[in-house]
């Protein structure tokens, strides 16, 4: 760091309290320059002219946190933690209608679960918890002890955050919803229908190959039934869950509950060795974690958070939390799908082929998971007793306070890329295969099967026949089937 350079607000709470969790995405320093914003190493640096510098004392810290930065609820609850219930009781006292010191006290009590005793209370017009400017914020509700308006996005069990970025901001206002409304809508019917039929086992097999398996016949049709029905699905219900994992998942690894057992990611190495990529909660840990998801699910649910990014903070707590041995993964994307549909962003019988977008990009997909399994997994103390993985110490807050917003970022691309070219192509081919179809009947009344077969062929080169497949339709004379490529090709010209 260059000489005058001070750190302020939460970076300076984490370097002064010496925490081992990830640090804040904020970074603010005080300098001698102006005012200045640098985006650095997956982190946003703010510089301050030296008219923000603070006394360096934890309280001035934890002030400026509150009144300029977007707020790490984990990093807030040590630093809060450190202040001391003493020193907030001080300081509430002293400024019983300020909108910080009630803030402040409110995160203690609602982070923490521990009660400051304070006669007095806290005066003044209510203020909200996490500023709006800042995050992305769940319905509020009043807090009167504090004079405070909850509208974090959970509770102290699974409370996730979204900070509201330009990224974020430029994604929402694209409307994706209405875009593939419109595809919807300016689709026939009977296009539409066949259309989803297909992107339902699309998604099922997809989902399925990312996490490298070969699905049967009976597992992929269980799979299928489940998105069909999952509007009315309840993600709320832990016996639903756990009901759903049994039907997706090899019956022999059907769980009866939450996990009992250390769950990680890792992949062989030489030697047969195991690389350790992500350690889940401790199984202790998982019960409360799973209570405060289906509490943030259901908050959500009922919510006007932009519908993709309450599926962002649905889905990846959940495979975060990862609440059984075997399935996590799968039932991560059931539950964007869940998320979408139920918040209208999806319309009803339609399915978002989420998961060939996922896999097509895989390793996108492993950089978001791994921007937040890196940034934790230092702060994870563990070790092999034979071959089982045991963890040492308390990692729950790891978990349960986690920033989400890269990975609402990279969903929103996924949707994006999964509405303007899976399902826009889809609808697209149907609808130019419908138009080969009857073009080339009109021809020649061929049957059915024959002629589903000459348009295939037709389409996949371009509207030509291939010599090698000529052969296949000697009935057709050449004057007929120069005409039904040229028919093709018109079909493939007004698609383009």
């Amino acid at each position: 760091m260059a000489d005058g350079v001070q750190p302020l607000g939460q970076i300076a709470l984490h370097r002064r309290l010496g925490l081992r969790g990830p640090e804040p995405a904020v970074h603010s320093y005080v300098w001698s320059g102006a005012r200045r914003t640098v985006e650095r190493e997956g982190a946003r640096h703010e510089y301050y002219p030296r008219q923000y510098a603070r006394p360096d004392s934890l309280l001035e810290h934890v002030r400026f946190a509150l009144r300029y930065e977007a707020l790490d609820l984990g990093l807030m609850h040590d630093a809060l933690g450190a202040l001391g219930a003493g020193a907030l009781a001080a300081w509430v006292c002293a400024e019983p209608s300020g909108e910080f010191s009630r803030r402040a006290w409110f995160l203690y009590e609602e982070l923490r679960g521990e009660t400051i005793d304070l006669e007095g209370g806290a005066r003044g017009n209510y203020v909200e918890a996490l500023r709006p400017a800042l995050h992305y914020v769940g319905p509020a509700r009043n807090s009167p002890r504090h004079r405070v308006r909850n509208n974090l996005l959970g509770d102290r069990r699974c409370c996730p955050t979204l900070r509201r970025t330009a990224r974020l901001e430029a994604m929402i206002a694209r409307d994706l919803a209405a875009r593939a409304q419109a595809l919807a809508a300016n689709c026939e019917p009977e296009v539409l229908a066949r259309a989803v039929n297909w992107l339902y086992t699309k998604e099922t097999r997809s989902s399925f190959a990312i996490e490298g398996e070969q699905v049967s016949a009976q597992r992929q049709a269980r799979f299928v039934a489940a998105l069909q029905q999952v509007t009315r699905f309840d993600a709320t219900d832990q016996a639903a869950l756990v009901d759903l994992q049994g039907r997706i998942v090899d019956p022999r690894y059907a769980a009866a509950g939450w996990r009992q057992t250390q769950n990680f990611v890792a992949e062989t190495t030489r030697g047969f060795g195991q690389h350790v990529h992500y350690i889940s909660p401790r199984p202790e840990d998982v019960p409360a974690l799973m209570e405060g998801w289906m509490a943030l699910t259901r908050r959500l649910l009922a919510s006007d958070l932009d519908a993709v990014l309450a599926a962002a903070a649905v889905s990846f707590m959940f495979v975060f939390i990862h609440p059984f041995d075997d399935g996590n993964g799968r039932l991560h994307r059931f539950l964007l799908h869940h998320v979408l549909t139920r918040r209208g962003f999806v319309a009803p019988g339609l399915v978002f082929p989420l998961s060939a977008t996922i896999l097509r990009g895989r390793h996108h997909y492993d950089r978001a998971l791994e921007g937040f399994s890196a940034a934790i997994m230092p702060a994870i103390d563990w070790h092999w007793a034979g071959q089982r993985l045991v963890v040492t110490n308390a990692t729950r807050d790891l978990y349960r306070f986690a920033d989400l917003t890269g990975l609402a970022e990279y969903l929103y691309d996924q949707v994006e890329e999964t509405i303007e070219v899976d399902l826009a192509e889809e609808l697209s081919f149907l609808q130019a295969f419908d138009a080969a179809y009857s073009a080339v009947t009109g021809i020649v009344d061929l049957p059915d099967q024959r002629a589903q077969l000459l348009v295939r062929l037709l389409l996949q080169n371009g509207g030509r026949l291939a010599r090698s497949r000529r052969a296949r339709f000697a009935e057709l004379t050449d004057d007929e089937l120069a005409a039904m490529e040229d028919a093709v090709q018109a079909v493939l010209a007004a698609r383009e």
